[in-house]
């Protein structure tokens, strides 16, 4: 059924506020909403280990991934260089090798251990990587704390970045053990689930939009990182958004229309990669005694039909939607069609790990399953908006220099805390990563 009246006449106009945080002018105000945020974040990342053994925190399983170990450093070596380092007098490193192991990608803070080999640190130890992490927390505390208004107003956004930045790895460290429990024959549980939730998605129905320029880009007083700037125009034909998430349910149909084997469905580089590493279906999916059963956080057990698929690559969303006589969006797309939409949805703080069925209450034209439960791939690739400069020194290497052969995806997923999602938000990713929880939303240009 098509919703004719679904129609999104504009987005904001320059100038209006997009998500933005209320500001507040005291200084005392500012230091203890930062204070609270840091203890927050910093102690969300352990409360995710909860239910991990020592053996657990060591193990990488392929070199995309890294160990939870080295996740629960890095975030804390982040703070250390970009935090202590500048701007606490004095300040000497818990141990200088750390610099080295705990680097990830930033060639202008120093040389780093390669990242394919992070799980051949047994040394420090896990209780030494919690030691690093209370080292570091007391001293940012410290300096927070001790701050005068001039120096607070130089440490806060260096602080809000890093929490952000952890916020990111706390999502990694729940798709990263996930691969690292998958590989292991025993299946182990990261949380136990209370049942699995099962609702009727119900039929697709389209929203449309009409031809028009609209403004995309963050605006306002809120954080965004850079590469969601600046806030600019874009033409758009008018297009049209499917209401809700592709499901499994219909996933399986494209499978058992032997999708995986008809090349007129895929770019050629997606045909040559599935050929290449035999995919036959989403990652974690397997099949036992002729039913279809994928890995979760909770567990291996059977696919919820309702559910929306995930650990999709871009080569298997852009097939797909070519099977389904639809498209994959354009970010600017999806980012117009978002405002009419709250940031809602199931994200990590509600302890499921897991995408959820959508639960129809009552009649809606509004765009359902848009922020949490899956990363969704647009077609557009990973680059700057006009005007977009990096910025200077070592945090200008945070995502500039990434945009290459990368696709964006929007949204946000039930692994990402919900102070993390917002509207703007460009995650990115190459074309055949799978181990992120990342999903599908359909596109097409109307008749």
């Amino acid at each position: 059924m098509v919703i004719q009246d679904a129609l999104i006449t504009a987005a904001p106009k320059p100038g209006a506020d997009q998500d933005s945080a209320t500001p507040k002018n005291e200084t005392n105000f500012e230091r203890n909403d930062l204070l609270a945020r840091y203890e927050t974040v910093r102690q969300f990342s352990e409360a995710l280990c909860e239910t991990l053994v020592s053996e657990d925190y060591v193990i990488q399983t392929m070199p995309e991934m890294s160990p939870t170990k080295w996740h629960l450093a890095h975030t804390s070596w982040f703070f250390e260089t970009f935090v202590l380092k500048p701007h606490l007098p004095g300040y000497k490193p818990l141990h200088p090798a750390y610099a080295f192991l705990f680097n990830s990608y930033y060639n202008a803070a120093g040389k780093m251990h390669a990242r394919p080999q992070r799980g051949l640190i047994s040394r420090p130890t896990v209780s030494e990587t919690f030691a690093y992490r209370k080292h570091v927390d007391a001293l940012v505390l410290q300096l927070l704390e001790a701050a005068g208004p001039k120096e607070l107003e130089r440490l806060a956004p260096l602080l809000t970045l890093g929490l952000n930045h952890e916020q990111q790895h706390q999502e990694l460290m729940q798709t990263d053990i996930k691969h690292v429990f998958w590989m292991n024959p025993l299946r182990p549980v990261f949380r136990e689930q209370n049942g699995v939730q099962h609702s009727d998605a119900g039929p697709v129905e389209w929203r449309h939009y009409p031809e028009s320029v609209y403004y995309i880009g963050h605006h306002g007083k809120g954080f965004c990182f850079d590469n969601e700037t600046p806030r600019h125009g874009v033409l758009l034909q008018k297009f049209s958004l499917a209401s809700r998430l592709v499901t499994n349910r219909e996933y399986l149909g494209f499978i058992e229309d032997d999708g995986y084997n008809r090349p007129e469905f895929w770019l050629s580089l997606g045909w040559n990669t599935v050929k290449e590493r035999g995919w036959d279906a989403p990652l974690y999916w397997e099949k036992r005694h002729g039913e279809w059963w994928s890995m979760t956080l909770g567990g291996l057990r059977e696919i919820v039909m309702d559910e929306p698929v995930c650990h999709v690559s871009y080569f298997e969303a852009d097939a797909f939607a070519r099977w389904a006589n639809a498209r994959l969006p354009q970010e600017a797309e999806w980012e117009t069609a978002s405002f009419s939409v709250p940031v809602e949805g199931h994200f990590a703080e509600a302890g499921r790990f897991h995408p959820m069925p959508l639960r129809r209450i009552g009649s809606s034209e509004r765009l359902s399953q848009m922020f949490g439960d899956v990363w969704q791939w647009t077609q557009s690739s990973y680059s700057p908006y006009p005007g977009y400069r990096t910025a200077a020194g070592a945090l200008g290497e945070y995502n500039g220099k990434f945009m290459c052969n990368q696709y964006v995806l929007r949204g946000a997923s039930c692994a990402t805390p919900r102070s993390h999602a917002r509207r703007t938000y460009r995650n990115f990713f190459p074309p055949d990563a799978r181990w992120q929880f990342t999903g599908i939303r359909l596109a097409r240009n109307p008749e």
